[in-house]
C-alpha cells in the first residue's frame, strides 16, 4: 500500500520556529495550478473553478485593505479621543475629542480656539476652576492617573492574552517573510490585543508611535484572512508573496481610510504641509548638517537601545514588565506635563514643528515681533524677528529634544505595542524647527552675508523653519532605521510635499552615509539579532574565503552524519533515529556504505506517516520494513507488510559539493529560500548546512558569540 496514494493530514507542515522550505511549496504550487489548469479544459465548472482560482488573490487583498484601513481609522480616531481624555472631556459627548468638543461652539475665540465653554478640563469639574497652583496641581495628578491606568492596562492585556502583542513587530514580520514560522504571532488574539494595547500605549503618552505596530496589524489582518482561500491556507510560501497585489491592497486601505477621514482633515495625510516659499540651493548645506545630526542620532539611539534591551533580557529587569512599564510610564508622564511641547501627543508636536507660520497661526512658534504686512495674493509671510515667545519655545523644544532622545531609550522594546517612526521623526523635527528659526533670525538680521546675498532681500520670505522640521525628522527617521528610497516616499506621503524631495534626499542619504559609518545595522536588523532569528540580511556582504566544507556538519570531531537508507530499514529503526535526534530532516541514501544520495526526508513528515500507517495499515509493526525506492522488491513470507514512503521524499535536494565558495553558497540560500543544502563529494554524501549555520559562521567570522544565533 503506498501511503500517499491519499493526503495524509499534516504531511507537508511546519512546527513551530522552523523555516519553510521554498522549493517545495514553489512546486507544490506549480503542480495545484497545473492540475488545475488541466481540468479547466474538461468541464464548465471546472472552468469556473479555475477563475475563481485566479480571481481570489484580488479578492483576498480586497479585504485586506478594507480591514486594516478600517482598524487603521479606528485605532486614530480611539488614540486622539482617549489622549485628549487624560486633560479633560467633553459635555456634549464623553465620545467627543476636544477637537471636536469645539467645532461646533459658537463661544470659540480665533485667540483661543481651544478653549470653549462645553470642554471642561478635570480642574473645572473638580474644584471649578482652571486656574491657580491647585487647579494645575489636579490636572497634573489626573494627566499622570489616567497615563498609569492606560499603560497598566495595555501591560496587563498582553502579558494574559497575547504576549506577541508588544513591540513593533516590524523584526518579526521581516523574519516571518523571509520563510520563518512563529505560530500565533499573526494569529486572532494578537491582533485583538495589538488593537486595543496599541490605542492604551499611545494614549498613555509614552515615547513611543502606532506606525510600526500597524504593519503588524495589518498582516495579522491578512494570515487570518488567507485561511479563508484554500492555495494561501495550505501554501507558507503562496501566503508570503503578495508584492504586486499589495499595491492593490494599499489602494483599497486608502480609501477606506479617506472614508473614514480620521485625521478631519479630509486628507489622507497624516501631516499635511503647505510650504510658500521655495528652498534655495544653498540651504543644502543646513540640510546636509541634519543629516548628520540624525545619522548620529540612529547610531546612539541603536547602541544605547541594544544594550538596554539586553540587560532587559539578562537582568532581573525583564522579570517585572508591568512594573517597568509603569515606572516608565510615571517618569513621562511626570516629565512630560510641565512642558506643552511633551504635554501634547507627539503627532500633534510633528504637526505643530511641520506647521508654516502664517498670518492665520497663533502658535507660540509663530509669535514674532513686528509684524507688519502687506496684502498681498500670497499667505508667505516675510523673515521677522523672533518675539519672546518664539525665544521661549526654543527652550522648551531644547528641553523636549533631549527629554525625547532618552525616555525613546528606555520605551521602545518594552511590553507593550511600541512604534518608532513617530518618536525618531519628532526627535528630527525638534533639531530641524531649531535650527529652521536659527537660520531665519540670522537670514534677518545678516541678510548681506555670502550664505544670503542675492537671494534673501530685506522683506523677503527666504527661510521656512517647518521645512526644515520635515527634513529633520526625515534624517532621524533614516538614521535609526536606514531606510533611503523608501523613507523619501514615506515622507512624501505623510506630508504631501513633492517639490521638496530633493531637500529630503540629501538628508536622508547623508544621515545613512553617518549612521553607516558608526554602526552597519539598523533598528530592525539590531533587534533580530538581538532576538536570535534565522534573518539573512539581503545587504550584508560575505566577504571571507571560507569553503562548505568549513562549514558544514559533522565536524572531524563529531559523529558521523544521521541519514536513512532507502530500503535496509525498519520503522523501529527509523523511530529510534528520531528520538535520539533532534534534527529536522535526514538524508537518504543507498547504503550506510556507499552513502550516495537519494533524497532528503523531513522529520515531521517522516513521523506524520509512521502514525498514520500504524493507524490506517493493517498489520504495521516495528519489524515492518521502510522503503523509499519507487519499486517494492519481493518480501520473505509471513515478514509484516512494508511501508513505502517514497512520496514524502524531496527526489531533488538542493546540493554543493565540498569545495563551492561560502559567499556563492550564502547567495544561494539569500536567493532561493533554503532551509538547508546537502554537501557533496564525487556523488558521496558528506554532509549538511543549514540556514542556522550560515548565520553561526557569519557571526564568528565578525568575532561575535556565535552561540547567539539562537531563538530566544
Amino acid at each position: 500500500m503506498d501511503l500517499l496514494d491519499e493526503p495524509v493530514p499534516g504531511v507537508g507542515t511546519y512546527e513551530d520556529f522552523n523555516t519553510i522550505d521554498w522549493v517545495r511549496e514553489k512546486s507544490k504550487d506549480r503542480d495545484r495550478h497545473r492540475e488545475i489548469a488541466t481540468k479547466s479544459k474538461e468541464s464548465v465548472l471546472a472552468l469556473m473553478k479555475s477563475i475563481s482560482d485566479a480571481f481570489s488573490g484580488w479578492l483576498l487583498m480586497l479585504l485586506v485593505g478594507l480591514m486594516s484601513g478600517a482598524l487603521a481609522g479606528g485605532i486614530d480616531i480611539s488614540a486622539h479621543w482617549m489622549t485628549d481624555l487624560k486633560e479633560g472631556v467633553c459635555l456634549n459627548g464623553f465620545w467627543f475629542n476636544h477637537e471636536h468638543c469645539c467645532w461646533n461652539s459658537n463661544e470659540t475665540t480665533f485667540q483661543e480656539r481651544d478653549k470653549c465653554p462645553n470642554w471642561k478640563s478635570w480642574a473645572e469639574l473638580i474644584v471649578g476652576t482652571n486656574d491657580g497652583p491647585f487647579a494645575y496641581i489636579m490636572n497634573y495628578l489626573m494627566y499622570v492617573c489616567w497615563a498609569l491606568l492606560f499603560s497598566f492596562l495595555a501591560v496587563s492585556l498582553v502579558r494574559a492574552f497575547a504576549p506577541y502583542a508588544c513591540g513593533s513587530g516590524i523584526p518579526e514580520i521581516k523574519t516571518i517573510l523571509s520563510g520563518f514560522i512563529i505560530r500565533g504571532y499573526l494569529g486572532k488574539w494578537t491582533l485583538v490585543i495589538k488593537t486595543i494595547t496599541l490605542v492604551l500605549a499611545v494614549s498613555s503618552g509614552l515615547s513611543l508611535g502606532k506606525e510600526g505596530p500597524l504593519v503588524h496589524v495589518a498582516c495579522c489582518c491578512a494570515n487570518i484572512l488567507c485561511h479563508l482561500f484554500t492555495k494561501y491556507r495550505r501554501n507558507e510560501a503562496k501566503r508570503r508573496e503578495t508584492l504586486w497585489r499589495s499595491f492593490f491592497a494599499a489602494l483599497v486601505a486608502a480609501f477606506t481610510l479617506r472614508s473614514i477621514n480620521p485625521f478631519g482633515n479630509s486628507r489622507l495625510v497624516l501631516f499635511y504641509v503647505e510650504f510658500h516659499s521655495p528652498w534655495h540651493l544653498l540651504e543644502l548645506i543646513p540640510f546636509v548638517l541634519l543629516g548628520i545630526f540624525g545619522g548620529i542620532w540612529g547610531a546612539f539611539f541603536i547602541r544605547a537601545n541594544i544594550a538596554w534591551c539586553r540587560r532587559r533580557k539578562t537582568t532581573r529587569l525583564g522579570h517585572y514588565p508591568v512594573l517597568e512599564v509603569l515606572v516608565v510610564t510615571a517618569v513621562t508622564a511626570l516629565l512630560a506635563f510641565p512642558n506643552s511641547y511633551t504635554r501634547m501627543s507627539t503627532s500633534e508636536l510633528i504637526s505643530e514643528l511641520f506647521n508654516d507660520c502664517g498670518l492665520l497661526d497663533s502658535s507660540q512658534l509663530c509669535n514674532y515681533a513686528n509684524v507688519s504686512v502687506t496684502k498681498s495674493s500670497s499667505n508667505a509671510l516675510p523673515d521677522r524677528p523672533a518675539g519672546q515667545d518664539v525665544y521661549t519655545a526654543m527652550w522648551q523644544l531644547s528641553l523636549a529634544l533631549v527629554f525625547k532622545m532618552l525616555i525613546t531609550v528606555v520605551t521602545f522594546g518594552m511590553k507593550v505595542p511600541s512604534g518608532l517612526f513617530i518618536p525618531s521623526m519628532a526627535v528630527g523635527a525638534i533639531a530641524g524647527r531649531l535650527l529652521g528659526v536659527g537660520m531665519e533670525q540670522l537670514a534677518y538680521y545678516h541678510h548681506d552675508w555670502v550664505i544670503f546675498r542675492g537671494w534673501c532681500s530685506p522683506g523677503a520670505d527666504c527661510i521656512t523653519p517647518g521645512l526644515y522640521a520635515m527634513v529633520g525628522a526625515a534624517a532621524c527617521l533614516g538614521g535609526v532605521t536606514r531606510m533611503t528610497v523608501s523613507l523619501v516616499v514615506i515622507m512624501f506621503e505623510l506630508t504631501g510635499g513633492l517639490e521638496y524631495i530633493v531637500p529630503l534626499m540629501a538628508a536622508t542619504m547623508t544621515s545613512k552615509w553617518v549612521a553607516d559609518a558608526l554602526g552597519r545595522e539598523g533598528i530592525y536588523e539590531a533587534h533580530i539579532r538581538l532576538n536570535g532569528y534565522p534573518f539573512l540580511e539581503p545587504k550584508e556582504e560575505f566577504s571571507h574565503k571560507t569553503l562548505a566544507m568549513d562549514v558544514m556538519r559533522p565536524r572531524r570531531s563529531d559523529p558521523p552524519l544521521s541519514v536513512i537508507t532507502q530500503d535496509g530499514m525498519s520503522v523501529e529503526d527509523v523511530e529510534s533515529l528520531i528520538a535520539e535526534t533532534s534534527y529536522s530532516g535526514f538524508p537518504v541514501v543507498v547504503s550506510h556504505e556507499s552513502q550516495r544520495l537519494v533524497g532528503f526526508v523531513q522529520r515531521r513528515d517522516l513521523v506524520i506517516s509512521i502514525e498514520n500507517a500504524r493507524q490506517r495499515q493493517e498489520g504495521v509493526v516495528s519489524a515492518s520494513r521502510i522503503f523509499f525506492t519507487e519499486y517494492t522488491p519481493p518480501q520473505p513470507p509471513n515478514s509484516p507488510p512494508p511501508l513505502k514512503l517514497r512520496g514524502i521524499m524531496d527526489l531533488s535536494p538542493f546540493t554543493v559539493t565540498d569545495h563551492t565558495a561560502m559567499d556563492i553558497v550564502v547567495d544561494i540560500f539569500r536567493k532561493l529560500g533554503l532551509r538547508q543544502c546537502l554537501v557533496t563529494h564525487n556523488g558521496r554524501l558528506l554532509g549538511i548546512i543549514t540556514k542556522k549555520d550560515i548565520l553561526k559562521h557569519m557571526a564568528q567570522m565578525a568575532n561575535r558569540d556565535p552561540d547567539s544565533i539562537l531563538f530566544n
